[in-house]
């Protein structure tokens, strides 16, 4: 009886190891399909909208949008286009590898008065397009006070 007992003990000890490594080699498994998933570029902005905030004619109309690739490839940017002709993006041409940054700068006409509300649009082998925005205000500069001169006569308190 007590071989038995042994038996039964050891047999079930045998069954409850191979039953984790069966488990283990599914998580491998899962761990290595993960692994072969498309590796594709993925495009993330710190920012998409530029606020200039007041600013006057003739101001610096200069913004930056910082992006990085956080994906698995080259990310490559293939067009950036604007809603309006005041607004001209310059982009990286080259591909960007994957966790590095790069940057795009919005130049805007700062000539025209009024407020800004203006798309940049970015496509990329990422995928959807990205809307970038840039918004504000410009205004006239303040004209400084020059004090004019006086012509009175002076007067002699004689």
């Amino acid at each position: 009886m007590r071989k038995l007992f042994l038996l039964a003990i050891i047999s079930i000890l045998i069954v409850s190891v191979q039953a984790q490594k069966e488990k283990s080699r599914e998580k491998k498994g899962a761990v290595e399909e993960i692994d072969t998933l498309p590796k594709v570029p993925v495009i993330t902005f710190e920012n998409t909208t530029y606020d200039y905030g007041d600013i006057y004619k003739g101001d610096n109309g200069e913004s930056h949008f910082v992006f990085k690739n956080t994906g698995k490839a080259d990310l490559v940017l293939t067009n950036c286009s604007s809603s309006c002709g005041c607004t001209v993006p310059v982009w990286p041409k080259d591909p960007i590898a994957p966790g590095e940054t790069a940057t795009i700068t919005v130049r805007y006409d700062t000539k025209r008065i009024g407020r800004i509300n203006k798309a940049i649009y970015v496509d990329s082998n990422a995928g959807d397009r990205v809307t970038l925005t840039i918004v504000g205000n410009i205004s006239e500069k303040p004209t400084e006070a020059v004090p004019e001169e006086i012509n009175s006569p002076i007067i002699n308190p004689e």
